[in-house]
């Protein structure tokens, strides 16, 4: 037999629908920044949907508290500058900041730049808690001297102040970019392979929208204006012919700001955006920033004839001439 509602019925329906539409505004947002970076699966190679986040050069670790992650099962190699084994500290982290600890005069040299942390208690037995502080012998190629399944150790890189700068190379100059290895060390390390091998065959940005009339010069978005298109980025991708990609895991948190260099999804497309996207939330892993003084060299390609077409029921703008993507060192520290 049926029942007369009362008012605690009532309330529980009123809760579970604001839950709803609470869940389906959230997937709506999700979907609309997956189809804004979603090329044509049929035009280019596949590219997992975008999300969003940001950083900026001197900025990256205060949006969300300093970052200091490491990647495990690796162990980097390097002069020790504090042993291990005399050295005992609870987590990753603590490591970590050991080691920024000693890197963190602005005026001396960087006494430490890698570390090794051994955190799991029954495969490292009675090296448990060690904490290894190094020094590598250049920081845009970190020794690695064993990765993969067996490996216990966890470790991590850091840059010092000028250091950790690589150049993107185009025929309209070249982008300086700080790579945030702190935050995204996944990342880094995959940037840093590019770097090493000197051959990124097939990088490439293919799309390339302004600022419009929908962001100003520094990239702050004017009110009551279209969030896009045109979205104000420069998209590409990172996959080099013969170098076997692995998708990047998520890492960091931040917001996309004007100069950020973020994958799509897991890679390996990416884009640098030329305006401050708070609008996405803090769905992108953002692995580096371009200097300041070099985006006029993304606003330049930004500015190149382009084609129009859909993606996923979003209108973008496709460069005529795809522009061609090399990494190499930057001589002088900055």
């Amino acid at each position: 037999m049926g029942r007369r509602q009362n008012e605690s019925d009532l309330g529980r329906f009123a809760l579970l629908a604001l839950l709803l539409m609470g869940a389906i505004s959230c997937c709506m947002l999700y979907l609309f920044i997956s189809m804004v970076l979603k090329p044509n699966s049929a035009t280019f190679a596949p590219i997992s949907e975008l999300g969003e986040n940001g950083g900026e050069v001197v900025l990256a670790g205060k949006e969300e508290g300093e970052c200091c992650r490491g990647i495990e099962q690796l162990e980097l190699w390097g002069d020790a500058v504090k042993w291990g084994a005399e050295f005992k500290v609870n987590s990753s982290k603590e490591c970590c900041m050991a080691c920024k600890d000693m890197c963190g005069d602005p005026n001396g040299p960087c006494l430490c730049d890698s570390w090794v942390f051994c955190g799991d208690r029954e495969a490292c037995g009675d090296k448990f808690g060690e904490c290894w502080l190094k020094k590598q012998k250049d920081t845009l190629e970190p020794d690695r001297r064993d990765s993969g399944d067996l490996v216990m150790w966890t470790s991590g890189h850091i840059f010092g102040k000028g250091e950790g700068v690589v150049g993107l190379e185009t025929e309209y100059g070249i982008l300086r970019i700080k790579l945030f290895v702190d935050c995204a060390p996944h990342s880094v390390f995959y940037i840093l392979e590019l770097l090493r091998e000197h051959y990124c065959g097939g990088c490439q940005f293919y799309r390339a929208e302004s600022r419009g009339s929908f962001w100003d010069s520094i990239g702050n978005h004017v009110q009551n204006a279209p969030f896009g298109p045109p979205f104000g980025l420069v998209q590409g991708t990172l996959e080099a012919h013969g170098i076997i990609f692995k998708e990047i895991p998520r890492e960091g948190k931040h917001n996309i700001r004007r100069g950020s260099v973020a994958w799509v999804g897991s890679g390996p497309g990416f884009f640098i955006s030329l305006a401050n996207h708070f609008e996405w939330k803090k769905a992108y892993t953002v692995f580096g920033s371009v200097l300041p003084e070099d985006m006029e060299i993304a606003e330049r390609i930004a500015q190149l004839p382009t084609k129009q077409e859909v993606w996923s029921n979003i209108d973008v703008s496709v460069l005529e001439r795809p522009v061609s993507l090399q990494f190499q060192r930057i001589k002088s520290n900055l």
